[in-house]
């Protein structure tokens, strides 16, 4: 009889810890995927905070307010509200005797706005840009994001409205997020660009969550699969299946590879991983001491010379 007391009491314990655990995920998982209209400040990146506030963070989540543009194009541009999944808001900047237009596409937590130098930096090669506010960021429609699950079909939205003015040499450029929707984009919907550039994608959706623990010095087991669960099922779709490394079997047309060699939410492995899969003609380049983050801030003249040469090539 005493067994079967301490039984169950020992089952009700592990259930209530499932059920905590589960708890905390889910919403977690929700403020992962959405962005509040808090005027909070944004939880700061898990290296730079301390004990009590990771501690905070593990109980109530992060802060995640909705992306804002903090400044504009000083060359002329044209806004565009184009209907995709989402509304999205875009920034057309044509040059004269143009090459083609590059589409740059931000990273999680990002808006079109941060994409201006290296807007800037394509202009002066002589091409024109489009600068793309996923769903939920800046002045798009909605608070949601999927880490470039649902935001690939954003992609082929902006890359169908340039084939229909008449462009035929389109280029994508991503970076993190942007760059898994890129890749996502050419894997489910067949979309041909010219050629691809693509910064710090990470291999999976898994990989990510895991990452993010990991940096927050979390649990990594079973946390990890638990948020992606509740993600998924929170967003629509099955987090899981949310995978880079497979959509570059897809990718066929030229790609530059960029890394950086401290990046802690990106390993190597995963970098190595999707560019042996890669099937068109391509490059890596890695930069060191640089981790996941603006590339033009300590890689500036080495970046603007690996672009120049890669878009030469195509």
């Amino acid at each position: 009889m005493k067994l079967l007391k301490y039984g169950k009491i020992i089952f009700t314990i592990l259930f209530a810890i499932f059920i905590i655990m589960n708890t905390i995920a889910f919403f977690h998982a929700y403020k992962f995927t959405h962005f509040s209209n808090s005027k909070a400040e944004k939880t700061k990146s898990p290296e730079k905070l301390t004990s009590f506030e990771k501690a905070k963070i593990l109980f109530f989540g992060v802060n995640n307010p909705k992306p804002k543009s903090t400044k504009f194009p000083s060359q002329e541009y044209q806004t565009l509200k184009l209907q995709s999944n989402k509304e999205i808001e875009c920034w057309l900047i044509k040059t004269e005797k143009s090459k083609g237009t590059v589409i740059l596409f931000h990273g999680y937590g990002g808006e079109k706005s941060l994409m201006i130098e290296k807007s800037d930096k394509f202009i002066k090669l002589g091409y024109s840009t489009m600068l793309v506010d996923f769903m939920g960021s800046g002045n798009s429609e909605g608070n949601q994001t999927t880490i470039g699950y649902k935001e690939s079909e954003e992609v082929k939205t902006t890359f169908d409205y340039l084939r229909q003015t008449g462009e035929k040499n389109i280029y994508l450029f991503g970076t993190s997020m942007g760059a898994v929707a890129i890749m996502k984009s050419i894997h489910d919907d067949k979309i041909k660009p010219k050629a691809i550039i693509l910064e710090c994608p990470f291999g999976s959706m898994y990989e990510t969550v895991y990452a993010r623990f990991k940096r927050a010095n979390a649990p990594t087991f079973p946390m990890a699969r638990m948020l992606l669960f509740w993600g998924g099922i929170e967003n629509g779709f099955w987090a899981f299946s949310h995978n880079p490394t497979a959509y570059a079997k897809s990718i066929t047309c030229p790609t530059l590879l960029l890394y950086g060699q401290k990046d802690k939410s990106v390993s190597l492995t995963e970098i190595n991983q999707i560019y042996a899969n890669l099937k068109g003609s391509k490059k890596l380049n890695t930069y060191k001491d640089t981790g996941h983050e603006n590339y033009l801030i300590k890689n500036k003249i080495e970046w603007v010379k690996d672009i120049s040469g890669f878009l030469k090539s195509t």
